[in-house]
């Protein structure tokens, strides 16, 4: 329900930007729609800050908790958009993408992507084959509760690849996501709220560096 509030408000506010003039009642309605949208994303933020990307690598203490909410400056933050690779290798631009691709009901891809990097970094035999399988019926297998969107060819394949697992099986699929993730949702997350309030330089730093 939240994340279909979120996403009526994110249409209404572009909508507005097109629609409405540039009176006064206007611009604050446009301003508190944005702090709306921006207060939603810290909090998603937020949660996916307090939760490791890695499933394998467990909260060790306070030092790394905190560093972990240390938000990048806004020349780190701009570094993201000259790759997609540089967003996913900053734990907070990880963490700001899995928020920004929740409000558009399609996390289960960078979900199915973290997934498939633990799978891939396994060496026991015994914990490959677990999790080959946990990660075909969670993201592969029809009507999986995080299906992802790979066509039936894939999804045969992966399906006999898992019966004897390898750190491969889900190669194919995980570069098809990646893709999509790249060429579709990381374009709009570079123009959303969300990014560019973490470019924006504060007013008073900014001030200063005019006189």
């Amino acid at each position: 329900m939240q994340s279909a509030m979120f996403l009526a408000v994110h249409h209404d506010c572009g909508s507005m930007d097109k629609s409405s003039g540039s009176s006064p009642k206007s611009e604050e309605k446009r301003e508190k729609m944005k702090r709306t949208l921006l207060k939603d994303w810290k909090a998603r933020l937020s949660y996916f800050l307090q939760h490791s990307s890695s499933p394998e690598k467990p909260k060790t203490g306070k030092k790394s908790k905190q560093q972990t909410f240390i938000r990048p400056s806004p020349e780190e933050a701009q570094l993201w958009s000259e790759a997609f690779d540089e967003l996913l290798a900053s734990k907070y631009g990880l963490a700001a993408f899995r928020a920004f691709l929740k409000s558009e009901f399609c996390e289960e891809n960078i979900e199915f992507w973290l997934a498939c990097e633990d799978f891939k970094k396994t060496k026991s035999p015994q914990k490959l084959s677990s999790k080959a399988k946990k990660i075909y019926t969670d993201f592969i297998e029809k009507e999986a509760p995080k299906e992802i969107n790979i066509d039936f060819q894939t999804k045969t394949l992966i399906a006999q690849n898992i019966q004897e697992a390898t750190s491969g099986c889900f190669a194919t699929a995980q570069k098809r996501v990646y893709s999509l993730m790249e060429n579709n949702s990381y374009p709009r997350f570079l123009e959303s709220a969300f990014y560019q309030d973490l470019c924006k330089k504060p007013q008073i730093a900014a001030e200063a560096h005019a006189t």
